[in-house]
């Protein structure tokens, strides 16, 4: 069917949502927050928001704050750790406590036990070698004020306190040892980002559309995007324009982003990795388990499959789950198609994926390997975190899809990127966010660097610069640096989000 054009009559958006999931959210409703009278449009090609990677079952849940993910400090060569990534990543999830209790204040997030938790953070590991790397870690960490309060212990009787699963049945002569966080958290991210999406809808100048899919994107001589979109019920297409549009589409932002013909996209390609997760069926282990436990990730494995004995709360009731258990797939989203992998590629990135193929042979061989377990191995796995398992009180679930950057590099050709990137066009007119983990997590202070990026002028405003600070207090400043603003607004978020540490 041919799409017909909007009429010059009618109104163009200011801003246009693509995807419905924890990133357009955040950005629709701080944009509303900054400017009241904006207008904004939403699409998703799914019948519901949050249905992919925000999902509560599609992602980890944990509110990532470096304080457990031990590839987030690495050892130098020299065996010093580097704690700057840490520090950086601890202060992002911050800034989206502090931005949910300013939420929570103003009503738009009526109640905050509906999407977090306290729950300890902790890391473990076994081996000489490993035990000493955590003790360094350990020691390291705790010069951040945002670190302050980490625990570490090598006594097995302590450990068991903490993580009584972990140690029942271990072999008393193995070396262990563990740090835990209090003040961790579990993010239920489908629930905020629904609630998110509650708020929002209920603004004027909102309108949301579901079951519309982007097909095509055309950027005019008078900076205007003409976007076209088709009703997946009726199949009915049709033009929408805009002044801005942001892709958060998760997997499905690569394709969109190579659709929009902007210049900045060129170069960029995406590796597709799936995940599978135990679930535990069995009340009573899930009751003896109060932490996120993260291990040390196998040879070669992407971040994203950390291996972690994980406790959740979702839609209200208690859940343990380990894994994940990485895989591969073609697909770019969970409710994508095989073809998604092929259809990416194309002349300017067909250089920066087979460099960055070539250098990560050892990664496709570990997702392999991944992908032709057996349950006995899987369990294997398991009893590495919790030796008494019984498979019997386990079952294998599907997690999500997440797409790792590929781009193109000048002395390498092409690498493979573990994070988030964000993609704009030079007018600010257009931007997107690739890549995957902790990005749910970093979401506010994603969003922040966008608006800032895209709408420099309004940004840089009084009104503006006071509307950010309100939202998020310590904005514009590094809370590793500033111990004393670092616990104050800790705190003031722990209150407001009814957390209990």
């Amino acid at each position: 069917m041919t799409p017909t054009d909007s009429s010059p009559a009618k109104p163009v958006s200011d801003v246009i949502l693509i995807g419905a999931g924890i990133m357009s959210a955040t950005l629709g409703v701080l944009l509303k927050a900054l400017d009241p009278s904006l207008t904004i449009s939403g699409y998703e090609r799914l019948d519901a928001v949050a249905a992919e990677s925000s999902d509560a079952w599609n992602n980890a849940g944990t509110g990532h704050s470096a304080f457990c993910e031990l590839n987030y400090t690495p050892e130098r060569a020299d065996g010093s750790i580097d704690i700057s990534k840490a520090d950086k990543i601890a202060e992002q999830f911050e800034l989206s406590k502090q931005f949910w209790a300013s939420l929570v204040q103003e009503g738009p997030l009526p109640d905050p036990r509906a999407f977090i938790h306290s729950i300890p953070h902790m890391s473990f590991v076994w081996g000489a070698a490993n035990v000493e790397y955590l003790r360094k870690r350990h020691a390291a960490l705790l010069h951040s004020p945002l670190f302050k309060g980490m625990e570490f212990s090598t006594d097995p009787a302590r450990i068991a306190e903490w993580i009584p699963l972990v140690m029942d049945g271990r072999d008393p002569a193995q070396p262990v040892a563990a740090t835990r966080m209090a003040v961790g958290t579990d993010v239920n991210f489908g629930a905020l980002t629904r609630a998110l999406y509650d708020h929002l809808q209920s603004l004027p100048g909102v309108d949301m559309h579901l079951g519309h899919e982007v097909e095509d994107f055309r950027h005019k001589a008078d900076g205007i995007w003409r976007l076209k979109v088709k009703d997946l019920a009726t199949g009915e297409s049709r033009i929408v324009r805009s002044r801005f549009v942001f892709i958060g589409a998760g997997g499905g932002s690569l394709p969109l982003l190579e659709k929009s013909g902007i210049p900045e996209a060129n170069g960029f390609g995406g590796f597709p990795v799936s995940g599978q997760w135990l679930k535990c069926q069995n009340p009573e282990v899930i009751a003896r388990h109060e932490a996120k436990v993260y291990g040390k990730p196998a040879l070669g494995a992407p971040p994203m499959s950390m291996p972690h004995l994980d406790t959740r709360q979702i839609n209200g009731r208690k859940e343990l789950l380990f894994g994940p258990y990485a895989g591969f797939s073609t697909k770019f989203l969970k409710a994508g198609s095989y073809t998604d992998l092929f259809k990416s590629i194309e002349l300017g990135n067909i250089r920066p994926l087979l460099y960055a193929g070539a250098r990560n042979l050892g990664l496709t061989k570990y997702l392999i390997g991944q992908v032709l377990q057996t349950p006995a191995e899987r369990t294997a796995a398991l009893r590495e975190y919790y030796p008494e398992a019984n498979p019997a009180d386990w079952q294998l679930a599907v997690a999500g899809q997440r797409v790792q950057v590929i781009k193109k590099d000048k002395k390498e050709g092409g690498v493979l990127e573990f994070g988030t990137e964000m993609v704009t066009s030079a007018d600010g007119s257009i931007a997107a966010l690739l890549g995957a983990s902790p990005g749910a997590s970093t979401a506010v202070a994603i969003m922040l660097e966008l608006v800032q990026k895209c709408f420099p002028e309004r940004a840089a405003s009084p009104e503006w610069q006071a509307r950010f600070r309100q939202l998020v207090p310590s904005f514009g400043q590094h809370l590793a640096d500033t111990p004393a603003l670092a616990a104050a607004v800790r705190e003031h978020s722990r209150a407001v989000l009814r957390l209990e540490a």
